[in-house]
């Protein structure tokens, strides 16, 4: 388990009937969470003050009931600055619990003694983005929503990287790496943070469950001679941390040697000091 304990402008504050409490610098959020199964447990006394709570409509979707929050603000991580803003689908435009993430990857690049290309896929507004090019590294950040580009060159941006070498690709992942492989370019480090669901080109639906192994075995072919990493995030529910490394094993272990771990990433609540389960990694190294 890696746990993401940090933070000083972000607190998962208490969690109870399928909420969160959270402390995202000065204001205070109440979001869904499908793992928090436990129930009449509300200890702290924020859940009365709370300056937004996202409620879910019974015909899908839902939207955020504010009581005073501004559209937009910025808290820090380290030296990183990140844009906030509540939207759709009870998103804030971060995922906290990948700050652990982000130390370790940060810490290879520093060691590496070379010049690190790193491939963000689903890069979503760039948190990877922007502690990678912190570190750094050269950056490539793909991702189809423009609308996510265009927060991520924000937080690079709030972060005194305007002009650090990242490139912004607004494109469908899966066609960009196979442009990528024709191209003959290569990476020494590859994040992927794909979603559980999606949209092919064409529109078609599709589940992360039956496309990693494709996805996997694509990215493998852009690493470099001689790789530094592979990051491997799921937020899906069915797809365990052990059959993500397998996958992951399987396809680097054909032309490279390979360290793996795979975990469960997590945060610390304050109220009881337990830990609040965020999804799984997997982290493989190249000795």
């Amino acid at each position: 388990m890696w746990i993401s304990d940090k933070w000083s402008d972000y607190s998962l504050l208490d969690t109870s009937d399928g909420e969160r409490l959270e402390k995202w610098g000065k204001h205070t959020l109440i979001r869904p969470d499908p793992q928090i199964i436990w129930k009449g447990v509300r200890r702290h006394a924020g859940w009365k003050s709370a300056d937004a709570i996202y409620k879910r409509s019974k015909i899908g979707g839902g939207e955020w009931k504010k009581r005073k929050l501004p559209e937009q603000w910025t808290i820090s991580y380290g030296n990183l600055k990140f844009s906030i803003k509540p939207m759709g689908f009870k998103h804030t435009g971060l995922f906290p619990e990948q700050a652990c993430n982000w130390d370790w990857f940060s810490s290879l690049i520093r060691e590496a003694g070379r010049p690190i290309k790193v491939l963000n896929l689903f890069a979503y507004t760039g948190g990877a983005t922007v502690a990678a090019a912190a570190a750094g590294a050269s950056v490539c950040h793909v991702d189809a929503a423009r609308g996510m580009v265009a927060l991520a060159r924000e937080n690079a941006r709030l972060s005194n990287l305007a002009d650090a070498p990242i490139r912004y690709i607004v494109d469908d992942c899966k066609k960009f790496i196979e442009r990528e492989i024709r191209r003959g370019n290569r990476y020494d480090g590859i994040i992927m943070d794909p979603p559980s669901y999606g949209r092919g080109p064409s529109g078609e639906v599709w589940k992360l469950e039956s496309h990693i192994d494709e996805l996997i075995t694509l990215a493998v072919k852009t690493l470099s001679d001689r790789p530094l990493f592979f990051l491997l995030n799921s937020y899906t529910t069915g797809l365990s941390p052990l059959a993500m490394r397998y996958i992951l094993e399987l396809r680097l272990s054909e032309n490279y040697r390979c360290v793996c771990e795979a975990g469960e990433l997590a945060l610390p609540v304050k109220v009881g000091g337990h830990l609040l389960p965020c999804g799984a990694s997997v982290r493989c190294t190249f000795p």
